[in-house]
């Protein structure tokens, strides 16, 4: 690899608004690396992805697990020696239409294990090789459900907390570091996929066009924003 081309890496991007973000990175130049946790689709995605001729490549990588984290942020280590960007996609909505202290709890606690605590410990295992190199671009997909206004509203409880506490996290990651490393959390809006569903009016490549310009922003560029199609919203 040359030196100068910056290395990518999508949580979850074997399908949905994942594969897109790693296909339109690649499309950029980017060395993108392609994460999930099933090795099977991964590798289709990313074969899918090479036979039109894009640098991808695969590596399992378990957000629910811290071990399975360690090693491929190592692995990243030893062969590449550098992240340029870490984008945050992988996530689970598992709410179904009950109230918060209704549900069972399970389904609040793995909500946060993937979309709050999977997005953190990537985060940190990852953030030294940026930190080594005085750059980086972290990207939080987020929700407008992570809104603060959408918490006066009942329903989708356990995945609006998670999304809320991601940004939370977007917030004060930004606070804590150097202005070389910049996060922003994006609301991608209403996506057709897997969790959004056949009906929803966006397809996986608008949402990725809507995020990837926050992967090459200058230095006088954002941190610790939330955004949606190239606009700053509330928190």
């Amino acid at each position: 690899m040359e030196n100068h081309t910056k290395v990518a890496l999508v949580t979850g991007g074997n399908r949905g608004i994942g594969y897109e973000l790693v296909r339109q990175l690649a499309m950029k130049g980017f060395k993108v690396i392609l994460t999930s946790r099933n090795s099977e689709t991964g590798h289709k995605a990313v074969q899918k992805l090479k036979d039109s001729h894009l640098d991808v490549s695969f590596l399992t990588m378990d957000i629910n697990n811290q071990t399975s984290i360690g090693q491929a942020a190592a692995k990243v280590s030893e062969q590449y020696g550098r992240l340029d960007v870490l984008i945050n996609n992988a996530g689970i909505y598992l709410d179904k239409n009950q109230k918060l202290v209704d549900m069972d709890p399970s389904v609040l606690e793995k909500t946060l294990e993937t979309n709050f605590f999977g997005a953190y410990h990537v985060i940190r295992s990852f953030m030294p090789l940026m930190e080594q190199q005085a750059y980086g671009r972290i990207i939080n997909v987020s929700s407008e459900y992570g809104a603060m206004s959408e918490m006066s509203s009942p329903g989708v409880g356990a995945y609006k907390l998670s999304k809320l506490i991601l940004n939370g996290l977007t917030q004060l990651i930004a606070a804590e570091r150097t202005k070389d490393i910049k996060i922003n959390a994006v609301d991608p809006g209403w996506v057709s996929s897997d969790m959004g569903g056949p009906s929803a009016p966006r397809t996986p490549q608008q949402a990725a066009s809507s995020i990837l310009w926050l992967a090459t922003i200058g230095p006088g560029g954002p941190s610790g924003g939330f955004f949606k199609d190239g606009k700053q919203i509330n928190w």
